[in-house]
């Protein structure tokens, strides 16, 4: 089984990605949808 440091460090990791996601696919959505908006006009 995983030792305590090896499950924080795991904790730490999956903390980084879930912000990481959190605050990227608003930029990825608004990039998105001016990419839209520019080829429907």
């Amino acid at each position: 089984m995983a030792s305590a440091n090896d499950m924080q460090a795991a904790q730490k990791t999956y903390d980084g990605f879930i912000a990481l996601i959190k605050y990227s696919v608003p930029v990825i959505v608004l990039i998105v949808a001016l990419v839209v908006l520019l080829l429907a006009s």
